[in-house]
């Protein structure tokens, strides 16, 4: 999918919503447990109550990982399943991958050409050489983690190197790399107190937004510092809609929750 369609997705739907698919057997409808494929089963009922409401749907594929081969046939079954029904909905592989070169370009297979991703998320640690073998495939994208929403995050990615802290030294090197019209970068929207520095750098890259809902980020300070002209935001809830509610109306209860950000979303766009 290119960027161009991508907005005209946000702009046909009035929405900017991802839905994070972390699915978690432990708390799934139990009665769920019976089908052949849980996992697959909770995330189709999901997708079909829900891809009106969002642009993107964001796997993290731990939650996929975590049960073996027939985990990751389930995650398989889920990515075909939106590119046949719903091709114009952009995925995203929450994979967090990133390694030496010939290993990278093993990951960016994987994931582009045998799943069928739109894009993948990338550790920057390891530099470009770990990266740009992600960026070699057209219309495809690569989600640069720069400033994520968790508690950690202060370890590392806010420390200075020579007065400029980590993660402006990432966005900043990361520009310069081959293919960078091919990235795009993870800001937590629990920091959205920094996104204005951030567009200072970055200001035409999507971002992708975890964090809001229950982590406690807030769209509309999101959106105040860190929307640009073409939008640029995707911002993702997992917990809060897909686990809305335990019983057989569990997707109706997610469609709900969608439903409640992708309004607040189009209020915001209507005066965008």
């Amino acid at each position: 999918m290119t960027t161009q369609q991508l907005i005209d997705q946000i702009k046909i739907k009035k929405s900017f919503l991802c839905i994070g698919l972390d699915v978690d057997l432990d708390k799934i409808p139990q009665y769920l447990l019976k089908e052949e494929d849980p996992i697959f089963a909770f995330n189709r009922a999901i997708i079909d109550a829900t891809h009106h409401l969002c642009v993107a749907y964001k796997p993290n594929t731990a939650f996929y990982e975590a049960n073996g081969l027939t985990g990751w046939k389930s995650l398989e079954k889920t990515i075909q399943y939106l590119n046949q029904n719903h091709p114009e909905i952009f995925t995203i592989a929450d994979a967090k991958r990133g390694d030496i070169g010939n290993t990278s370009k093993m990951y960016a297979k994987a994931f582009f050409e045998d799943l069928g991703f739109d894009s993948v998320t990338v550790a920057p640690y390891m530099g470009k050489d770990s990266v740009e073998p992600f960026l070699e495939f057209s219309e495809k994208h690569t989600i640069l983690l720069a400033l994520t929403s968790n508690e950690g995050a202060f370890d590392f990615q806010t420390k200075t190197i020579d007065g400029k802290e980590v993660y402006k030294c990432i966005l900043e090197t990361s520009k310069n790399w081959k293919n960078s019209d091919n990235l795009m970068y993870v800001v937590g929207a629990t920091k959205a107190e920094y996104l204005a520095d951030i567009r200072k750098i970055i200001p035409n890259s999507f971002l992708l937004v975890p964090g809001v809902g229950a982590q406690g980020g807030n769209i509309q300070d999101v959106c105040k510092y860190g929307m640009n002209d073409s939008v640029g935001l995707l911002i993702n809830s997992s917990r809060g809609i897909i686990y809305a509610s335990n019983g057989v109306d569990f997707a109706e209860a997610a469609a709900e929750k969608a439903k409640e950000l992708q309004q607040e979303m189009a209020a915001i766009l209507e005066v965008f």
